[in-house]
């Protein structure tokens, strides 16, 4: 292996969009044959990822030439959407508006608003907590919402999972590893909620098939009839949850 593949890279490079700068972040990948661009969801800044045998100058050469593609990308992209008050977000597929429940102590609840019938999430405390206090309230939500799927479809199946942990990830909406440690975003409560039942299926049914073969989709699709349409959900519209409570 030659001196560029093991020297290591800055964790960003810049390129010049002529009315300012970008960073742009480097990740090495011994799996990739070339250099890749992306702009990954929920997240301002576009990654390259570097072969293993990629070098600083390669990968700067190359952000160079994706210039025009990151203005029209970039100039594209709609702004991400901050837990405050007054903004709209999407719970169980609903948009409901941050409000302030003009308490200081209690807790957040959903109520729908008597003379518009506007679906509200309403917090305690002060404006300043809002982002925690949302975050909070979500990611309790989705955790009652998945552990209810999953006892379903583990009682269906006859099948035992050791835990169930919530993480923010952004390339993958959940995951089972081989001693049934199943692992989900929290922000499958802000989806339709068939989508979110999709997903607890799809890892549920990999407590018996830890695979993708044929016999693994006839499971899924015995626990969620509904699997290729909420794959294609995710697909066109999942991107978007990751616009929301972005700092």
């Amino acid at each position: 292996m030659g001196f560029f593949a093991t020297k290591v890279l800055p964790e960003f490079i810049e390129v010049d969009l002529g009315h300012k700068s970008l960073q742009i972040r480097l990740k090495r990948n011994s799996r990739a044959k070339r250099y890749i661009l992306r702009i990954p969801p929920g997240d301002p800044t576009p990654v390259i990822t570097v072969p293993a045998r990629g070098n600083l100058k390669t990968a700067q050469d190359f952000a160079n030439r994706q210039v025009d593609w990151l203005k029209q990308r970039l100039g594209s992209r709609p702004d991400s959407i901050k837990f405050e008050e007054h903004a709209r977000i999407p719970i169980r597929g609903v948009l409901h508006t941050l409000r302030s429940s003009g308490k200081l102590r209690g807790l957040a609840q959903l109520e729908m608003e008597e003379e518009t019938e506007e679906p509200l999430l309403l917090l305690p405390g002060e404006t300043q907590s809002f982002h925690r206090k949302t975050k909070d309230f979500l990611r309790k939500l989705a955790k009652d919402d998945i552990e209810g799927h999953v006892r379903h479809f583990t009682k269906q199946l006859g099948r035992n999972y050791h835990s169930i942990t919530l993480r923010d990830t952004k390339s993958r909406w959940g995951s089972c590893s081989h001693d049934g440690k199943l692992s989900f975003s929290w922000r499958l409560v802000m989806a339709p909620p068939d989508i979110l039942e999709y997903v607890a299926a799809h890892e549920v049914a990999h407590l018996v098939k830890l695979d993708h073969s044929p016999e693994f989709w006839r499971i899924c699709e015995e626990l969620a009839p509904h699997t290729k349409q909420a794959q294609r959900w995710l697909k066109e519209h999942g991107s978007q949850l990751h616009l929301y409570g972005q700092e």
